[in-house]
């Protein structure tokens, strides 16, 4: 299959969320499209798979959860989906002086949660500071969300909107200065840590603030910062935009790697290659799907492994027969309903940064683990009953510690992710495993080079680099429609509408609509 014409308004390169929210965009604005993706199918990270033979259940396999996808960008492209919201927002297992015990925190939080507060620290006063740290860093959520779909805000607007002492304690100091003076207890500022480090290497200390603007994207989904589940599973949500794109015109072709872009100010030429040879298309707009770094490769400037960005998580995905029981004795349907914070207490956090970032695997690994089947069983097909799905998510495991040594280094890694929720467990998660139709457990594990080489994301970063920022600096210039929009580069028809965007990052559709709208602003 080839393209239907031989110039086209846009050429979207790269068929993941992002691509197909500017194409869905884009063509129902009644431009000509075009959508290049290397894979056998669209999706990007947000698919969903049968990742075990013989088995009927169909995982998220990389990307789990949708976070920032804002409602009206939803209701603007008429997406027939559905995001659940899951019953608990964390459970917290904890081991103290041999007691098995556990921080629960419901959404939203009612009696029970301050109960559990109150057992795990001896009184009150951190389940208060706690509201009341939500509270106030919720006031700048509400505040950023509603300019996501609006061109960029300078710095001081937003500031202006924000309280003093909240805009140091987000924006311009080390989150963890702030975590360690509101909180006194560790599995507390642990678990509020925890959303400055997913998918980003750093210390809660870092003065590069890269933590603080990941646990800002936490908190501004739709101003809530709740991440939903997709009922079907993330297939779903991309399956939902390739349909709404193809709806209003936009052509899709898989199986066509992008080979070069070719571009100048006003016009670019696309080429890619297929099992019927190379082909070239012309186009007033490319909008560049894949990360930056890999852009500058089609771009023709080389690699230039000093700039290549670094991701940091090991993804876990298992089937089990059944959900394990808690030492804690907790019912396993509450513990594993929303996200389970295993090793996670801050010194444990901060411990397994420095062991990273000396190059060892840590010795105690932190991680996440979300059970999707528990609020959607649509992804367990006919699968036996008690069967579900178990998504870890590891940090502080960059790709530098799996470079020497791939197999030994992920090995070590798998083992310590088990052994750390294996501690809080009544059973070993080993012995829950299901066993696909060949007799071997129904385990996976990915690792930011098997990211990198499923998906093509340099040094298998998530977010294709370090987030930004979704504003802009004080002094930005401002002057075209990509510039205002955040998604420009350097060459005048080429345009980022990934992850790599000003507002890019997680399963949001920002960078697609933020590219788009540049597109017909410039019209």
């Amino acid at each position: 299959m080839t393209s239907s014409k031989s110039s086209y308004d846009a050429v979207v390169v790269g068929g993941g969320h992002n691509g197909l929210v500017a194409a869905a965009y884009l063509a129902r604005a009644g431009l000509s499209v075009l959508v290049l993706e290397r894979l056998d199918h669209t999706g990007g990270a947000a698919v969903s798979a049968r990742a075990f033979a013989g088995s009927p259940v169909r995982l998220s396999r990389y990307s789990y959860l949708v976070s920032l996808l804002p409602d009206q960008l939803i209701a603007d492209l008429g997406l027939d989906l559905r995001l659940a919201s899951r019953s608990v927002a964390s459970y917290t297992p904890t081991l103290r002086g041999g007691r098995p015990d556990g921080l629960l925190v419901q959404r939203p939080a009612g009696p029970e949660t301050a109960e559990s507060f109150r057992r795990l620290t001896g009184g009150d006063a951190e389940y208060a500071a706690w509201e009341r740290f939500y509270t106030e860093v919720g006031t700048l959520a509400e505040t950023v969300a509603p300019t996501l779909l609006q061109p960029l805000p300078l710095e001081r607007e937003i500031r202006e909107r924000v309280d003093p002492a909240v805009w140091t304690d987000v924006v311009q100091r080390p989150i963890g200065e702030a975590i360690e003076a509101r909180f006194a207890d560790d599995t507390v500022r642990g678990v509020v840590a925890t959303d400055a480090l997913i998918g980003t290497f750093a210390s809660l200390h870092d003065p590069s603030l890269v933590q603080n603007r990941c646990f800002l994207y936490h908190l501004i989904g739709n101003g809530t910062g709740e991440w939903r589940v997709p009922i079907g599973g993330m297939g779903a949500v991309t399956d939902e935009l390739a349909r709404v794109a193809r709806a209003a015109g936009a052509e899709i072709l898989t199986s066509a790697g992008v080979s070069a872009i070719r571009a100048g100010e006003d016009r670019a030429e696309v080429s890619w290659d297929d099992a019927a040879g190379r082909h070239t298309v012309t186009a007033r707009h490319v909008l560049s799907n894949v990360a930056p770094w890999v852009l500058r490769i089609l771009l023709g400037e080389g690699e230039e492994p000093e700039t290549k960005p670094q991701g940091s998580q090991l993804k876990i995905n298992l089937l089990l027969d059944r959900l394990p029981r808690l030492r804690s004795g907790v019912d396993p349907e509450v513990a594993f309903a929303g996200t389970l914070h295993v090793a996670e207490d801050l010194s444990q956090l901060e411990a397994a940064y420095a062991d990273a970032a000396a190059g060892r695997v840590p010795s105690t690994l932190p991680g996440e683990v979300y059970c999707h089947s528990l609020t959607d069983r649509s992804i367990l097909g006919d699968a036996p009953a008690g069967t579900h799905t178990l998504t870890y998510f590891g940090v502080h495991t960059p790709a530098s510690l799996f470079e020497a040594d791939p197999v030994g280094a992920k090995e070590t890694a798998v083992a310590r992710a088990l052994a750390a929720l294996d501690e809080h467990l009544a059973e070993p998660i080993e012995s829950c495993l299901a066993r696909d139709a060949d007799g071997a457990p129904c385990i996976e594990a990915k690792t930011p080079q098997d990211i990198e080489r499923d998906l093509a994301m340099p040094g298998g970063h998530i977010f294709h680099g370090d987030l930004d920022w979704p504003w802009a600096p004080n002094r930005a210039r401002l002057e075209t429609p990509a510039q205002q929009w955040g998604v420009q580069t350097d060459i005048g028809s080429v345009l980022v509408c990934g992850s790599g965007s000003r507002r890019g990052g997680a399963v949001s559709g920002l960078g697609g609509h933020s590219a788009a709208q540049a597109v017909l602003a410039s019209r």
